[in-house]
């Protein structure tokens, strides 16, 4: 018989074993009473959010739609002169600004919850994230 390596077992501080489960006792965890109907699979919280963030982090694509952009940037228009046109290269420049001043922003904010020691990124850390870019409102 050919010799295989022993893998590492974490130490139970003394500990007796567990007792191990067997694979009907595995297989009665799943399924839900008797109907056998078996639960979907779902990752750790966070697992997935570390995925996107790896996600966009590589892509170069604009994350806001181009239409509903193009009719905030419209409708903001109207309010200080009416029958204004816009290229379209106009849009994209403003959608590229855009996106890069609110990733800045989120970027800032995440280090100012982090600095308040948390993971959750309130309205306060805009604000401050603002004030110490020099920012009004």
């Amino acid at each position: 018989m050919a010799r295989t390596k022993q893998t590492a077992k974490k130490s139970t501080g003394g500990l007796a074993p567990r007792a191990t489960t067997t694979s009907a006792q595995k297989a009665a965890k799943k399924t839900i009473g008797a109907g056998g109907v078996k639960k979907p699979h779902r990752y750790k919280p966070g697992t997935v959010a570390l995925r996107e963030i790896r996600r966009y982090q590589k892509s170069t694509e604009l994350l806001i739609r181009k239409l509903p952009f193009q009719r905030l940037v419209k409708e903001i228009a109207q309010d200080f002169k009416t029958d204004l046109r816009f290229q379209s290269a106009a849009i994209g420049a403003l959608q590229e600004a855009s996106e890069a001043y609110l990733v800045s922003l989120f970027s800032d904010m995440n280090l100012a919850a982090i600095h308040a020691k948390r993971v959750t990124v309130m309205p306060k850390d805009m604000k401050l994230a603002r004030r110490l870019r020099g920012e009004r409102n």
